[in-house]
Formats: C-alpha cells, structure tokens, sequence
C-alpha cells in the first residue's frame, strides 16, 4: 500500500505435536529434536565441508516463543560449489548466560540447497519466562578451527502472571528507500519480550521501483533488479535484506513474532492475486504466491506448519494474549476500487460505495480464521487482548470534496480555519460535517461487515482490544468505534522501518495531523513525516504505547526521539495521555 496511502490450532505456547512438526521439519531441512540421534547421523554422512569454506553472513534469528521453546535460525553459505543434494551439517547451542557456560541444549542440524541453506529449528524443553543465549558453528576438522555464528539473545514466553510485557512494534522496511537506522534504535531497547514485525518485511519492487531514487547513493540498490516472480527471486531479495547490519542486530537482540503483508508477494495482494500482477504476462499469480510463502518460511524465524493458514496466538501468562492475523491473504476478497464508482463526470456513486463496503459476504479475515479467533477469544482470560495485524481497523473517511480530489485536504482544513476565524459558523459546521466516504479500500474500511463483526465478538465477551497496524508507513493512534459510536477499543500504528509516509506530498507535517484529526472524529495522534516503530508497554492496569522516531534514513548518522506517548486504562477502551503529557495532539 502506498503512504496513506505456535501453530495455528495450539493452544499459546503449546507445541505441536512432535510426528507433525517433523514432518514439517524436514521441508525446512532442519531439526533439533533428538539431538543425539543427529549427532550420530551426521558422522555417518560424507565429510562435511572444511569450515573454512563455510561463512555465516546473514545473522541469527529467533522467533515464534513458546513457554518452553523457541524456534532458532541461520543461514550458512557455502564459498566453494557443492554437489547437488550435498547437505552441510552445523552444531548449535543454547545456554542460560551470555558467556553460554550453562548449556540447557545442543545439537546437529542439516541445511542444503533445498531451503536456500536455511536452518531452522525448534530448540525444547526451555523454561518459562526466561532469557537465553544461542549460536551455530560449523565443525572443527582436523586443524581447521570450527567457524562461528554472531551469537542471540532470546526469551520463551512466561506461564503465570507478569508485571509487564514489553513489545516492539514494526513495518514496511525498504531496503533502497534508506538504511535501517530504526531497527538499530529498536535493537538497542533493553527488556523487550518480543519483536512485532507486521509486514512488508520485505519490498518486491526492481532496482528502478518504488522509493528507490536514493538507492544507488545510498549503496542499496534493489537485488536482483527485475521484480520479483520465481523463488530464487524472493529468496535473493531476502538475502539482500538480512545482509544488513541494523536488522541482524535486532535479530539477535530479542525474538520476532511477524506476520506477513503485500509486499512480501506483490502489491496489493489478495486471496487470489494482486493490484500490481498480470497472470496473461506473469503468468499464475498461484505459483508467484506459493514461491513467495516458500522463501519467506525459510528466511525468518516462524513456526507455521502450513503455509496457507499462518496465523496464530501467544499468551504471555495471564497478562496478555496476542493474536497474529493474516489479513492479507487468508480469506480476503479482491479489494473494492474507488475509481469503480466514479462517472466520468467526476460524481461519486457514494451510496453504491457504500452498500458494496458493507456488504456481508466481503471478508478480509475468511471465515476459518475468523472463527479460529472467535474461539481463541472466547477461552482467553488475559486481561488485553492484542490483535497483531497488518492495516488500519479504525475509519478514515474524507469529505467527499477530498474523496473525490476536487480539493486538496489542506486546502479543506484552510477553509475551516478560515470560516471558524470570520465567525462562520454555520460554513464551518458544514464543512467540518459534509458527507464523508471511505478512500482506503484495502484497509477495512473496504469490509465494514466482518469489522463489524469483530467489534461485536469483542463488545460480548468484554474484551479490552488493542489493535496493532502498520501498512501506511505514517503513524497513527485511534479510538475503535462500531458503528452506532459504542467503545470497542483503540488502535496504535506504527510508522515505517523506512518506506515514505505522507511527507513525500505533504510537507507540512503539523497541519496535515490538525487537519486529520478534523478530519477523522476518533484518531487522536498522526505523525506523518517520520519514520519509527512503537513500543507497547502493557501492565495490569494499562497499556502505554510509546512513538520512537529517528530523524533521518539517508545517512549511518542519526538521532532518535520519544515522541507522543498514549495508554489505554484497563476497562475504558479509549485512548488518554500518557502521565506527564500534554493533551493530545
């Protein structure tokens, strides 16, 4: 979308079921569950590699935390040409201390061609609630010294009550629209449980695609520099992203939990295709899809035993409860298309917009996952419930002047200014109420019935709801309101890791904000010139979200910033300034 422009049936932190993972296991080419038995097997296997002709380029990963386990992750590349099905072995560790002296597991592990030299696998028998450290090596030979990984740090989930939970918050990360100065910020937080990734982890866009005009000056031209299509293509562009200095090192600072978005597969994806895939000139958008899923169950730290149905929950004790939804793919109609309703005189259909908006047969969860969530809400007793999606739940509809591009939003937010100064009122109040139409089609604004579905699963089960998006690359923090104006509960977005927000049209930041919010009845904070992530801060009796923004991703050299920070107070389901804070703005 341009600038606003545990496995899936397990209880959280459960496991599933040994016979099943490994047989998922083994499309990874790695496992880690009876370490002896590998042992033994790898020195049954023809000589490995000589360590010397073994690098470790791309980091180390952990993800997906369980109470008692936590999936690990690396990638090994070969410096010499191997045969074909020749696997390499590696040994891996995890330990209680950072000096990794107090081992709680080891053992052997095979990558191959098959998985892109990937390893990932399920290190068990952990406890709960607790932090622990982790590396690969490849193994000495003889004189050759064993070579190894950059050591992680990561943490299972807690089975009881906590005090806190602390997450941090991420989306759209483009490689050639600047560097990674965001995810360093991040990887220097302390205490963090987890790492949030909502999407566009990766862009599919060639060398001359979006956001890249400063590509080349910066060193980050997009590779390989056609759009992406095979799953060598993915695979190549993942590689590119996880060479970068800043994401390995929040990589190995804290686990990630992510959910994938469009870009991870082409613009504007749905159930079946794309906005920006042509199936008579790219051929099936199915075979683009499955090569897109492939290399991205390889390339990050996830535990999703069927790549169709990649949502899933995390309970951290009794505090918490985060579910991550696939809004994207899973069950979501093709998106409704403004321009469809539209004559060529310019005047908008609205009421046809709206009836097709709201029409009850449009998903945008589908109706498996939708009810996976309803029962996993109705068995939660956490006192918050997080949803960890990918674009906005809360409304943004524009007057239909805006809508229609008869008038810039500026120039709208001046003419209220204007007539509120001159003492009309009565201009003012028409302006500040003309009829609104939702814009944003591919957020739910476009599949108002199933939200509204969702705002009454929570309304009867008396949840407190918070709403996690990012897709928009701005930020944004909001009241969630059904349609009869009843609190469901809040929304905090998240800026982007680097893709452009509103800046690149609107420079005046501060006006653009005081206009939406005019705009907008329930968006209570925007920051639409910045890029940034959220820290989410959940305690018993709150939850704080905290806006980290960097001044710049054009240079190594920056500066990073707290700007607004909210909460939301257990049982109100409204947003409220911080302590300390001013009155929100």
């Amino acid at each position: 979308m341009a600038a606003l422009a545990s496995p899936p049936d397990a209880p959280l932190g459960a496991l599933a079921p040994r016979r099943e993972f490994l047989q998922h296991i083994g499309a990874w080419g790695a496992a880690a569950l009876a370490a002896p038995a590998l042992q033994a097997c790898r020195h049954s296997q023809a000589q490995n590699l000589s360590p010397e002709k073994l690098a470790f380029l791309h980091g180390v990963a952990s993800g997906d935390p369980g109470r008692d386990s936590v999936v690990l992750w690396t990638r090994v590349t070969p410096l010499q040409a191997l045969e074909p099905g020749q696997e390499i072995w590696l040994d891996w560790r995890i330990a209680r201390d950072p000096e990794m002296l107090q081992l709680a597991g080891s053992g052997s592990v095979a990558t191959s061609a098959a998985q892109d030299f990937t390893v990932k696998l399920e290190a068990l028998g952990l406890q709960p609630g607790q932090t622990y450290y982790y590396s690969f090596s490849a193994p000495a030979q003889g004189a050759q010294a064993a070579r190894h990984s950059p050591r992680g740090r990561t943490r299972t989930l807690p089975a009881h009550d906590v005090a806190q939970v602390k997450l941090a918050v991420l989306s759209c990360s483009n490689f050639p629209a600047g560097y990674f100065n965001v995810y360093q910020d991040c990887a220097r937080q302390t205490e963090l449980d987890a790492v949030l990734h909502l999407g566009d982890y990766i862009y599919e866009y060639g060398a001359d695609g979006y956001a890249s005009a400063r590509a080349e000056q910066l060193g980050r031209v997009a590779a390989p520099a056609h759009e992406l299509q095979s799953l060598e293509d993915y695979r190549q562009r993942y590689a590119q992203y996880r060479s970068d200095p800043d994401l390995q090192a929040l990589h190995a600072a804290a686990p990630f939990i992510c959910i994938w978005d469009d870009h991870e597969f082409a613009d504007d994806t749905w159930r079946d295709g794309a906005q920006e895939h042509d199936n008579g000139s790219q051929g099936p958008f199915a075979l683009r899809r499955a090569a897109a899923a492939q290399a991205w169950q390889e390339w990050l730290p996830v535990r999703t035993p069927d790549m169709d149905k990649i949502w899933r929950s995390f309970d951290f004790g009794g505090l918490l409860s985060l579910y991550m939804l696939d809004t994207r793919l899973a069950g979501r109609d093709q998106q409704l298309q403004f321009a469809s309703y539209v004559n060529a005189q310019g005047k908008l259909d609205l009421a046809r917009l709206r009836r097709d908006a709201r029409a009850a047969r449009r998903r945008m969860l589908g109706r498996e996952q939708f009810e996976w969530l309803q029962s996993r809400l109705q068995n939660s007793s956490a006192r918050w419930q997080v949803l960890g999606q990918q674009v906005l739940m809360a409304r943004m509809e524009f007057p239909l002047s805006v809508a229609c591009g008869e008038q810039d939003r500026l120039d709208w937010w001046r003419d209220v200014q204007q007539a509120q100064r001159d003492g009309a009122s009565v201009k003012a109040h028409a302006l500040l109420h003309a009829p609104r139409a939702p814009c944003y089609l591919d957020s739910w604004d476009g599949y108002q019935a199933e939200r509204e579905r969702l705002y009454s699963l929570m309304q009867g089960h008396g949840k407190n709801l918070i709403s996690l998006a990012g897709d928009t690359h701005n930020a944004w923090a909001s009241d969630l309101q059904d349609e009869a104006g009843r609190a469901v509960g809040v929304e905090f977005a998240t800026a982007s890791v680097s893709s452009p927000g509103l800046e690149s049209s609107y420079q005046e930041s501060a006006a653009l904000a005081a206009c939406m919010q005019a705009m907008l009845p329930t968006l209570r904070y925007a920051q639409t010139s910045l890029r940034g992530y959220m820290l989410l801060t959940v305690s018993a009796h709150e939850a704080e979200c905290a806006w980290r923004f960097v001044d710049t991703v054009h240079t190594r050299q920056f500066s990073a910033h707290t700007g607004k920070v909210l909460r939301v107070l257990h049982g109100q389901g409204k947003i409220s300034p911080a302590a300390g804070q001013d009155a929100i703005s």
